[in-house]
This record gives C-alpha cells, structure tokens and sequence, in this order.
C-alpha cells in the first residue's frame, strides 16, 4: 500500500467518530455483537478459540484503533449494530457479557476468525494512531438496554447492573459519611470530656516532724504503756452449735419446766404413782347399739374450763390415762417435750406440768398396759425412754443415734417387748427385760417409710406398719435380720399413708388415713388371711405443711365407729361408722382450730384432740366430769 493511500485511509477513519453496524437478523432473532476490545473463549465442539482483536504493548494506553477492514468485514457479513456514542475513553480490555445467545453463536464465530486476521496485520503495521471508542450493545433477547456506566466506574462496566448500582451506593454512601465529618466531631467531643474530668490528686503523706509518725493505738500495736510487747492469745476454736443436739444417754431426772412449787409437783407424782393397777377391759358386753352410743357421744361438751395450753409447739402424739376416776392427759410436742395436764387439778393452770426428755420431737405416746404409773415416749432423736411417776425419773429405754424412730406398740401384754418403727424402714426388736439400750433384732421390709406401728389386740405376734403407700401386716415370730416378707399387703390407697390401726377388741378391721382424701376400714380374717374393703368414704385430710397429719382411731369403747379431725369450717372432729355413715360430729364455739391428733378414753366418754399451737380440746359427759 502507498503512503498516500494510508494516509487517506487515516483521514477517513479520523472524520468517522461513530459508525453503525448493520443489523444481523436470522429467524426473528436479534443478536448484536460487541465490538470493544475483548478477550473471549468460544466452545465450538472440542476446540477453544481464544479472540485477541488488539495487543496492547505496542499500542499507547489512551488510544485504540478501530480498523477500517474489519468495519467492512462486519459489513460484508450483515452483521448489524445500533447507533453508538462514545462515552470515554477505554483504559483497559473489558471481558465481554457471559450472556449469548444461541443462535448468535455463528455470528461469534465468524467475528472471531475476522477479528484475528485483522488484529494481525494491526500488529505488523504497528500503526501509532487509534480511536477512543466505546460501544453500548442492547440485548434484543430481553429487550432492555444496559445502564450508562457511572463516571468513576468505568473499571467495573463488565458487572451487571445490579452489581454498578451496589458499588454507586457504596460509593455514595461513603461521600454522604465523609461529609459528616464524624472523625473531626468525635476528636472534639474527646477534648471536651478530657477537659472536664478533674485531675487525679494524690494523697498527700502526713509530715513528720523530726522523724516522728502519726500517734498509732497501742492496742493495736500490742504493747503495753512501758513499750513491752503482748505476748499474742491464742485464737479460741469456732464451734459450730448443734440445733438439735442429743441429750446425754442414761435417766434424766423428771423436773418440771414451768412449775416452780416442788410440794405440789410433789403431791402431783405421788397421786399418779399411786395409780399403778392397770383397769381391766370390760369386753364381755361387747358392741353397744349405735343408738346408744349416739346418745352418749351427744353429751358430751367442751367450755373454756377444758381448754389447755400445755406446749409451745405442735402437738404430734397424745394418750389418755385410763384412770377411772381422774382424768389425765398426755401429750408430745414438737421440740422434745412431753406435757401431762390433771384436769381435776384446780385452778387448771396448776395442772400443767410440761418436762423435756427428748431433743425432737415425740412422735408416739403410750402408758404402759402393765404399770399406768409408766409413760413410754418415742423420738425422732432416736431414743425411747420411760417416764416413772414412783422414781421421778425418764430412764432411757432404747438408744440408736444412727436412725430416727417413727412409732412403737407392745408386743405382750406385760409391756417387755416392744417393736419400734424407724422412718428409713426399718424395724427394731426390743426387750424391756436385758440390760442395756440395744435392739435385740434390727429388720429391714421393702417400705421407704414406715410412719405408724400397731400391734394386734388378741393375737400379740402380729402388727402392721403404715408406709408410704402400703400398709403392710407381719408375723413377728418372722423376722430377721436380713429383711421378712409381709403376710398381707393391703394397697387400696395411692399416696401416701399416715396411720393404720387394728380395731381394739377383736382386730379383724383396719382403718387407714391416706393423703388422698379417703378413708379405708378394711376387714380381714388373719387364718385365711382374706381381705374385705368395708367401706371407702370421701374425708379431706389433707392438712399441709404447717399441721400435723391426721391420723384416724377407733374409739376403744365402739369396735365399728372411727374418730378423726377435719379441715371443714366450722371446726371440728368427727366420727365415722364403718359402713362410712357419720355417726357425730364435736364442735362448739371454744373449738377454734383443726384437731389433727385425737384420743378417746378407754372407759369413759372424753374425747381429747390436739392442735399445732400447743392447745388440747377435751369433750367430757357431765357424768364423766
């Protein structure tokens, strides 16, 4: 070529800014090809061809020439783009859209062999000149054309539209903080709190005045007036005080606690000594009709004259003398105390005499069948001890500081065997007749409690134990030492149970207290052992934390009828018939509180019921007073 054609060749590309590109249409499809400078990879089948239309290293960076032979190759092939406008110049190869078309691939093709032709002989000619293009190409497919690239992105132009318009917020948000001038506000706000925070003092040291201190206690200097050191006192022991602790083994000596005249505590331990012949049960006559028996219970009445306060604490146990001509009542409080009150004894506040043989408290109260002048008292200290009116002595029975005990009986009639029931569920074996404090057998059963223990009025042998939800029956000529099965298990409640007693002439019903609101009467032959539910009524015996558990007794006098307390307002104690009709209900206006623990004489008709404050209520027939 001459140097005149190429030099005409350049004018015409300098007086064409723009060009247009024909349009290529194939099947009513549009496709427009980029002509900026790329760099794409073309899969046709097995072969890559790699397009380089330019050669940037032998070109200025601010000039890029778009050749004349490659706008007639385009033209020759149909391949047609629209009206372009140069926005800027291209400082760097921009890789082209992933977006194609599949039936612009031919056109690509073409393109490409075109474009690497051209580029080559660009390359040889190494010419020096180069127009500034930038080409917009508008995808037909979707019909939307791409944004104008945003001055100062033209580096990130191969992104998508959602992604320039992400870095243009960026970048305007960015502008918007700077001009805030949060850096200079805070560097501000740093010298205003420095400036009002007060400076540190520092304590200033006391002068001394020719080498002499402050004056310093000599107390604390542990020196004497002359300047001789203390000799240093030993550090006593912490000890750390018990709040239960057990009292001493061996007999305690019977003193009252709020009696100061030792000649009437005296007169008082020598009535009741002398009362040592025990009563004999009239149980020939055998049942009185309810009729009867209604009558004798309606006489019955309660004045403020029978009202006592006689403990501090709740009351857990209580027993009747079975004196038939003066009345005495005991009781077991809560902290270890055990309270007998004389009614006859006037005024009634002389009548109180209340003593402290145990440490916690007294769960269960008897006085010896053999020897009334006896009352045996039982404790969670583990301890039973015997209370002697003749000696003014508790003399201690049994002793086992291991475990706590529950509830006791006699075994015989001679009151010189017991058996004693401890709260782990275990069950001891003691005679009365050897020396010392020990069990003579120790038992394990298969309850987790054991709450009450009752022996059989006629056959001596057996007892029942209340637990936490059977009641089981033993054969005490069974048990050993590594644990004895129960003859009968009667499992009609299902909570917990506080109490099972034998009925008190001929044994062949039981009654049950059950935190589940009922109570069980439960008739049974112990030669068959067979099993009859008498009756099972509705009782609310649900007392709480604060009240002692109920527990229901039969009435010594009356095989079939059952005393018990209730929570019903107004307060009252109540008794049931075993087919589970009420026979009498005791209430009054002096009867203020629920009566938990109740006992009826053996002979007489009084019917004396304690309360958690102390209080014992007692019902008494104008003949039995």
């Amino acid at each position: 070529m001459s140097r005149s054609g190429a030099a005409a060749e350049k004018a015409d590309s300098r007086q064409r800014p723009q060009m247009k590109v024909n349009e290529y249409k194939e099947n009513q499809n549009i496709a427009y090809v980029s002509l900026r400078p790329v760099q794409t990879t073309v899969l046709i089948k097995t072969a890559k061809v790699y397009l380089a239309p330019f050669s940037l290293s032998n070109y200025q960076l601010d000039q890029l020439m778009c050749p004349k032979s490659l706008l007639e190759k385009n033209s020759n092939n149909e391949v047609a783009c629209k009206k372009t406008k140069i926005k800027k110049t291209c400082r760097r190869i921009i890789p082209p859209k992933k977006k194609t078309t599949s039936k612009s691939e031919s056109v690509l093709q073409n393109s490409a062999s075109a474009v690497h032709t051209e580029s080559n002989k660009l390359q040889s000619k190494r010419t020096a000149d180069a127009m500034n293009l930038s080409v917009d190409v508008e995808s037909s497919q979707d019909g939307d054309s791409d944004e104008d690239i945003t001055p100062g992105l033209d580096d990130f132009s191969g992104l998508s539209p959602y992604e320039r318009k992400r870095l243009k917020n960026i970048s305007e948000n960015a502008d918007f903080f700077a001009s805030l001038q949060l850096s200079e506000s805070a560097a501000r706000l740093r010298e205003i709190i420095e400036k009002r925070q007060p400076p540190k003092s520092k304590r200033k040291k006391p002068k001394r005045e020719n080498g002499v201190g402050c004056r310093r206690s000599m107390r604390l200097l542990k020196v004497d007036p002359s300047g001789v050191s203390l000799p240093a006192t030993p550090t006593p022991p912490t000890l750390v005080a018990d709040e239960t602790p057990l009292l001493p083994p061996g007999p305690l000596e019977m003193t009252s606690e709020n009696q100061e005249d030792n000649e009437r505590f005296k007169g008082f331990l020598h009535t009741w000594a002398g009362m040592n012949k025990p009563s004999s049960k009239n149980t020939e006559k055998g049942l009185s009709s309810i009729k009867s028996y209604r009558a004798n219970l309606n006489g019955m009445v309660i004045s403020e004259d029978t009202v006592y306060k006689v403990t501090t604490g709740p009351i857990f146990s209580m027993a009747l003398h079975p004196s038939e001509t003066r009345t005495l009542v005991a009781v077991g409080a809560k902290f270890g105390q055990v309270g007998l009150c004389d009614l006859t004894q006037q005024p009634k506040e002389d009548g109180v005499y209340v003593f402290h043989p145990h440490s916690q408290p007294v769960s269960c109260l008897y006085f010896s069948p053999a020897n009334p002048a006896h009352i045996l008292s039982l404790s969670y200290d583990g301890t039973l001890r015997c209370g002697d009116f003749s000696r003014a002595i508790f003399e201690e029975v049994y002793r086992n500081e291991r475990s706590s005990f529950s509830s006791f009986d006699f075994l015989s009639e001679d009151a010189s065997t017991l058996i004693v029931g401890h709260w782990d569920g275990n069950m001891s074996l003691v005679d009365r007749r050897t020396p010392g404090t020990s069990y003579e057998k120790l038992t394990s059963s298969s309850m987790g409690k054991i709450r009450t223990v009752h022996v059989h009025p006629v056959h001596k042998q057996y007892f029942i134990t209340a637990g936490l939800r059977d009641t089981h029956i033993y054969d005490a000529r069974q048990l050993k030492s590594r644990g004895s099965q129960p003859l009968i298990s009667l499992t009609e409640h299902t909570k917990s149970i506080a109490s099972a007693y034998f009925s008190p002439l001929t044994g062949n019903r039981v009654v049950t207290t059950c935190a589940d609101c009922n109570l069980s009467a439960t008739l049974f032959n112990l030669t068959s052992f067979k099993k009859y539910i008498v009756f099972l009524t509705r009782h609310n015996t649900f007392t709480g934390r604060w009240l002692t558990r109920f527990q229901a007794m039969w009435d010594p006098k009356q095989e079939d009828c059952v005393i018990v307390g209730s929570m019903a307002h107004p307060r009252r104690v109540e008794i049931f018939h075993e087919t589970g009709k009420r026979v009498h209900s005791f209430g009054g206006e002096c009867l203020v509180s629920v009566c938990s623990i109740n006992a009826m004489h053996p002979t007489r008709y009084i019917l004396a019921g304690g309360n958690s404050s102390g209080k014992i209520h007692v019902f008494m027939n104008e003949k039995s007073c």
